[in-house]
C-alpha cells in the first residue's frame, strides 16, 4: 500500500511539472462538451481541450477517492475525523467545525456534495494522505489513470491556485468514473440539503432541482475560471452528461447546460450495452470505466 502511494505521488509529480506551462495559460474561456453515456460518444464540444481552472469541480476527484476508500474498506461511513488546522483555515462555503472537532464520512461527503464544503474536502484530503499537498498528488495521479491527461490538482476543494487546472473532457471523463464505478453513491448527488448538527443544509445545484431527469452532478466557482458545471440527465433510457466551464454568470452557465441537454436528449441513444470502457488503474485499485471515446481524443 505505501509502495503504491508512493509510486502515486511520483506519477503525478512528474505529470504536474509537464502541464506546468499549460496551468500557466488556463483562462475562465467558456467551453463545453456533451457525451451520451451509453455509448460514450462525444455529441458536441467547444474547446473541450481548452485549460480552465476547475473550482469545486475538484471535489468529484476528492469524493472519488472517498468512495474507493469507503469500497476498500478503509473508511468507513460512519467513521470519525477531524477537522484539521489545515481544513479549518479553508473559505466558506464549509461546515464551520472548529480545529480538532469530530465529524463523520458521511457528514464530509453530504457536505462536499450539497455544500461544497471547503473544509470538508480539506480534512478528507489530510485523513487519507496525510496532507491536502500529499492528497492532490494522489488526486492528479488518480486523474492520469483514468485517462484525465489535461489535469493537476493543487488542492482538495477547488480553491483558487494557478497551476490547478483542468479541460470539459477531463471533468466529463471524471463524471462518467463517478456515474458507472460508484452507481449507489452516485445517487447521493441529487441530494437537495441535508441535516448537519441540528440544522437543514441546502444546496445550490438550482439547474438540477429543476430540469427533469436531471440527478447530479457538481457546481463551481471561482473568479479565476468563472462559473463551472458538470450535469447528467438521465431520461428514457438515455442518459447525458455535460461538462460547461467558464460561464458568465450561474444564470447563463445553467441556460446553456439546460440548451445543450434540451437538444442532444433528442439524438442520444436509447440504453442497451453500454460502450467500449478503458481504464488503467493501479493494481491495489479496483478497475473504473471510462468512455474510450473519451481518452485521447484531439
Amino acid at each position: 500500500m505505501k509502495f503504491s502511494f508512493f509510486r502515486a505521488v511520483v506519477v503525478a509529480a512528474v505529470a504536474s511539472f509537464l502541464l506546468s506551462m499549460a496551468a500557466g495559460l488556463a483562462t475562465a474561456g467558456q467551453a463545453y462538451i456533451v457525451v451520451d453515456a451509453n455509448t460514450g460518444k462525444v455529441l458536441a464540444s467547444e474547446n473541450a481541450d481548452v485549460s480552465n481552472h476547475p473550482a469545486s469541480l475538484a471535489k468529484m476527484m476528492t469524493l472519488y477517492l472517498t468512495f474507493e476508500a469507503l469500497h476498500s474498506g478503509r473508511l468507513q461511513w460512519d467513521q470519525q475525523i477531524v477537522m484539521t488546522r489545515n481544513a479549518a483555515s479553508k473559505i466558506p462555503g464549509k461546515l464551520g467545525l472548529p480545529v480538532g472537532q469530530a465529524f463523520t464520512v458521511e457528514e464530509a461527503v453530504d457536505g462536499m456534495i450539497v455544500k461544497s464544503a471547503n473544509d470538508a474536502a480539506a480534512a478528507m484530503g489530510d485523513y487519507l494522505a496525510g496532507s491536502e499537498a500529499n492528497f492532490a498528488n494522489v488526486m492528479t495521479a488518480r486523474a492520469r489513470s483514468l485517462g484525465m491527461t489535461h489535469t493537476v490538482f493543487r488542492n482538495a476543494s477547488g480553491l483558487s491556485d494557478p497551476n490547478q487546472v483542468t479541460t470539459a473532457r477531463d471533468m466529463a471523463i471524471l463524471a462518467s468514473a463517478l456515474i458507472h464505478r460508484f452507481p449507489q453513491e452516485y445517487k447521493l448527488f441529487s441530494m437537495r440539503s441535508f441535516e448537519f448538527r441540528g440544522k437543514l443544509v441546502a444546496g445550490h445545484n438550482h439547474l438540477m432541482y429543476r430540469y427533469g431527469g436531471m440527478d447530479g452532478i457538481k457546481t463551481g466557482f471561482i473568479n479565476a475560471s468563472g462559473y463551472n458545471i458538470a450535469s447528467s440527465v438521465s431520461t428514457g433510457g438515455k442518459r447525458l452528461i455535460g461538462v460547461v466551464l467558464g460561464g458568465k454568470s450561474a444564470g447563463s452557465r445553467d441556460r446553456q447546460m439546460a440548451g445543450l441537454m434540451d437538444r442532444y436528449l433528442s439524438v442520444a441513444s436509447g440504453g442497451g450495452p453500454a460502450g467500449k470502457f478503458v481504464a488503467s488503474v493501479p493494481d491495489d485499485a479496483k478497475r473504473a470505466v471510462v468512455p474510450a471515446s473519451l481518452v485521447g481524443n484531439p
